[in-house]
């Protein structure tokens, strides 16, 4: 069980405590992500397992979490007291049972205090974007309540260093075609002397940068082809006009024209052949994270999964 913290000194003890009796054979480890106030405190006496993570924002705790922590399943949840633990039992059966990488919580709530409406459409409007370019769509791809296996976690590059963390890891399952879902979970307002760190805006554009930054990553033919369709096309417009001339009177009138149109036909090859290079670098990328995934054990061979179903899990 992991849980990233900065500044969760009000609900840290409580979701540790919620957790550990959610899970009660599950390791409760909670990352202070250089907080100034008692957090890291508060977690030790809960129970918790405490690390620091001096590096500021939620993607650089997840790979610092992701490199340290050894285990067969994975729960990944905020520190701010907003998911429902009692979900997680259901959520690491789900992994288990059905040989998932990823179980994922799409948060539901009634009240606006919990989800507002600028975080709503943006999530939205993002995931819109993701199934748009990669072909599949999570009702909430910035969930921060997730279900991972060992061998999700363990072939996960993780560049990202803030909260671009959540798109990272659906482009991951995305691009790698593991086996996931989405379920539903409760989600709840911040309690009282608890403040959210996300700003619809500036952390937005941070998501939709990473967005772009994945495309042109996993997707280079889709990414430079659209630039060197968009140049042919600009290009074509700029000479239409100067050989209809040409063709009538046989003279070049706006020859400085025609300069540019050649050279937007020279960006568009350039932009063609770089995509065509840089995606047979993104198919061994993607070959070496898939061998890495393998190189870990599947489902079957899980001793904590044989564990959790002893038990009645």
């Amino acid at each position: 069980m992991l849980v990233p913290c900065h500044n969760e000194e009000a609900t840290v003890a409580e979701v540790t405590a919620d957790f550990a009796r959610a899970l009660p054979g599950a390791a409760i480890w909670v990352f202070d992500n250089d907080s100034t106030d008692a957090t890291a405190a508060r977690a030790e006496a809960a129970g918790a397992l405490v690390r620091r993570a001096p590096l500021r924002g939620k993607g650089n705790v997840v790979r610092r979490m992701f490199s340290d922590i050894d285990a067969d399943v994975y729960v990944l949840v905020d520190g701010d007291g907003t998911y429902d633990a009692a979900v997680a039992p259901a959520m690491v059966r789900q992994l288990l049972d059905e040989g998932l990488d990823m179980v994922s919580a799409a948060r539901r709530s009634t009240e606006a205090e919990a989800y507002r409406a600028g975080h709503r459409f943006g999530n939205r409007a993002l995931s819109g974007v993701v199934r748009l370019v990669f072909g599949r769509q999570f009702a909430d791809m910035l969930t921060g309540y997730r279900a991972f296996s060992r061998r999700f976690v363990k072939s996960f590059p993780a560049h990202s260093h803030g909260f671009e963390i959540e798109t990272e890891l659906t482009v991951h399952t995305l691009q790698m075609r593991l086996p996931a879902v989405e379920i539903e979970a409760a989600y709840g307002a911040r309690p009282e002397g608890s403040e959210s760190k996300l700003s619809t805006f500036r952390d937005g554009l941070r998501i939709l940068r990473m967005i772009g930054l994945m495309v042109r990553e996993e997707r280079p033919m889709q990414f430079f082809g659209v630039g060197a369709a968009l140049a042919v096309l600009a290009a074509a417009l700029l000479a239409a006009p100067v050989l209809l001339v040409n063709l009538r009177t046989g003279l070049v009138p706006r020859l400085p024209t025609l300069v540019v149109a050649v050279g937007l036909i020279v960006v568009a090859l350039l932009s063609f052949f770089s995509g065509l290079i840089l995606d047979a670098v993104s198919h061994l990328r993607l070959e070496q994270r898939r061998l890495a995934y393998l190189a870990q054990p599947g489902p079957d061979a899980l001793a904590d999964g044989a564990a959790w179903r002893a038990a009645g899990g």
